[in-house]
């Protein structure tokens, strides 16, 4: 049996956005196409910025810090069955870590503007990587059960289900 070790993250900066609350969020960023948000970054992490403002897009990596504590069977947004948690982009789960790609509008000092934001205005800001389609993009993706609901994720809102 292996043992579990404790694993911490320090927050690199806070993300800020239009919404206040977790209730009637976008569910995903293609539900929030045109809203903008920015990254904050402390000042220790400015000079990793170097060379970002070159890309389009990039994954903002982030402290779901308002999810409940998680269950392995969940309803996800979208849906009214129960799924499996690992099944699902739900918020609450064992290591609560969200992740977005977002289009990168503007890096000015400490400061990036993004757009197409699904995060609650405060989240702590883990990690930025650069979105690179010929590393990242996938031929023949099968999306599973969410193939019924692929047109829905623009207009869906969240609830307080995970919250």
């Amino acid at each position: 049996m292996a043992s579990e070790s404790q694993i911490t993250y320090k927050p690199i900066g806070v993300i800020h956005t239009p919404f206040k609350a977790v209730e009637d969020m976008p569910i995903q960023p293609q539900g929030s196409s045109g809203v903008r948000g920015t990254l904050v970054l402390y000042p220790d992490y400015v000079a990793g910025l170097t060379d970002l403002d070159g890309f389009s897009h990039i994954y903002v990596i982030f402290h779901l810090h308002k999810a409940r504590p998680y269950r392995l069977k969940v309803t996800p947004f979208l849906d009214t069955a129960l799924r499996g948690l690992f099944a699902t982009r739900a918020p609450s789960r064992p290591n609560p870590i969200g992740l977005s790609i977002v289009r990168l509008v503007e890096v000015k000092e400490n400061v990036l503007t993004i757009e197409n934001v699904d995060m609650l205005d405060g989240t702590p800001l883990l990690d930025i990587k650069p979105y690179v389609p010929f590393f990242d993009d996938q031929e023949a993706v099968r999306i599973g059960w969410l193939t019924r609901f692929r047109n829905q994720a623009n207009t869906a809102r969240t609830d307080d289900r995970f919250k």
